[in-house]
């Protein structure tokens, strides 16, 4: 998905091509969006998918789940916002597009810490499974074959030939129950969750449950994977940030040079100067260190990593360049490049730990004898992400987690911010924001102060 300052759309896309884009009124949003959108539209539909998502929260609180009531202060809210949520309604498009292009906005958002990750995938949850409770009961096979769920729900014939056996299997259906019960026969691997504390009845590798325990099977499939695209995986980290990341989950603490690289690294993938506050000053608590001697002695250097203290230099991610060429690391550093200051018989092992294949740790060794370190990350890259040949010359940090998450993601092209020169530059006029980090760093600013408003508008 791309950004701009013009409003662009599929104009192309009508009739039955607007039904196949989204044929139902929920979604396991499978893939991201394609289209170019304005930065308006993008905020508009980022604080109109937390507005729902809030009221999704606070309805859960409210009120018990499921009840006739919940289900209806629910549907109102999602009405009101004009998001989907019947399957019968005419001329979804608009609603169902809003649907998949806010959910992957407020991924953006929300990715970036435990806690918000958290939050977000319990609140898309129980909207999925309010949508999922009203959607028809004929519409549920083809969006489980939309959604890639092979569940297969048996005939009437099939039902009726192991009745005794369904119904021993489930507390939840009676004799009468189970001619107005829709049954599915789903692989055993995907029924594991089922099996504890009760019988589930099996067959040549299936197991065969009612549409009830399925629900919890969708959920938890759900969950799995928004969990999985959410994370800000350590495959996405190269390796320098890698060790960075844990030495700091297991100590608590970095030295200033590897504060300096790590912390304008994640600046570079979109954390905003609060989030950068919160993230350090939260790490370093874990290790002991008092509140008050955190603000006073490191608040003010992230600080200055953003352009708010001393000279207002807004500093930029380090390439790779100035990490192999400046400030190598001491003893109890962890900054610096793995593939030019590790010893080579430690690199080995941390390429082992990484699940690097031997005949792949021989080729890394081997250009890192040459000096080729970049090349060597590179070749870490493509082992690491499965792929014959990456396609770029790594030159930069934020340019390695950029092209992963583009692989992880599909393979989809997206647009690229320009990597920023090595030495600091004073802070520009502000000018429109043109590429997805900027995008980013706006919709954090304005879901901030969305949020302040939020509360009162939810207590009305």
């Amino acid at each position: 998905m791309e950004f701009s300052g013009v409003k662009r759309r599929k104009p192309w896309l009508i009739g039955d091509q607007r039904k196949a884009s989204y044929p139902h009124s929920l979604q396991f949003y499978l893939q991201p969006p394609s289209e170019n959108i304005s930065l308006i539209e993008f905020e508009n539909l980022a604080i109109d998918r937390l507005k729902l998502l809030k009221s999704v929260e606070n309805l859960g609180v409210s009120y018990v789940k499921g009840t006739e009531l919940y289900q209806s202060k629910l549907e109102a809210e999602i009405r009101r916002l004009k998001f989907s949520y019947r399957e019968s309604l005419e001329d979804e498009y608009e609603p169902r597009r809003k649907d998949h292009i806010s959910h992957f906005i407020l991924r953006l958002a929300y990715c970036q810490s435990e806690d918000l990750r958290r939050w977000f995938i319990q609140q898309e949850m129980d909207l999925l499974r309010f949508r999922f409770s009203i959607l028809p009961k004929d519409k549920i096979q083809s969006f489980l074959q939309d959604s890639h769920l092979h569940f297969e729900a048996i005939s009437e014939e099939e039902k009726n030939l192991r009745e005794q056996e369904i119904i021993a299997s489930s507390t939840s259906l009676g004799g009468p129950k189970l001619e107005l019960e829709y049954v599915y026969k789903i692989p055993f691997a995907d029924a594991l969750d089922l099996f504890r504390g009760r019988k589930v009845y099996l067959e040549n590798g299936f197991a065969y449950v009612p549409l009830k325990d399925i629900v919890a099977i969708i959920l938890n499939e759900f969950r799995a994977k928004l969990s999985k695209a959410l994370a800000l995986s350590t495959k996405s980290f190269p390796p320098c940030m890698r060790q960075l990341h844990k030495a700091l989950r297991e100590n608590h603490h970095l030295r200033h040079g590897g504060r300096m690289q790590y912390g304008l690294f994640l600046k570079g993938i979109g954390l905003t100067l609060e989030q950068a506050l919160q993230f350090w000053k939260q790490e370093f608590i874990k290790g002991k260190m008092d509140p008050d001697k955190f603000d006073k002695g490191y608040s003010y250097n992230i600080r200055h990593s953003f352009g708010k203290e001393g000279k207002r230099t807004d500093y930029t991610p380090f390439s790779c360049l100035k990490i192999i060429l400046t400030n190598p690391p001491s003893q109890g550093d962890y900054h610096g490049c793995p593939f030019r200051h590790s010893d080579p018989e430690l690199l080995k092992q941390k390429l082992q730990s990484y699940k690097i294949t031997p005949g792949g740790i021989s080729q890394i060794l081997d250009l890192v004898k040459g000096t080729h370190y970049q090349v060597a990350c590179q070749k870490y890259f493509e082992m690491t992400h499965n792929v014959d040949d990456c396609g770029f010359s790594l030159n930069h940090p934020n340019q390695f987690f950029v092209e992963s998450q583009r692989v992880l993601n599909g393979g989809k092209d997206i647009k690229k911010e320009s990597i920023p020169p090595e030495t600091p530059q004073p802070k520009q006029s502000a000018q429109k924001t043109k590429n997805a980090s900027s995008a980013l760093a706006s919709l954090n600013s304005s879901l901030e102060m969305d949020m302040e408003g939020l509360e009162d508008y939810f207590s009305e």
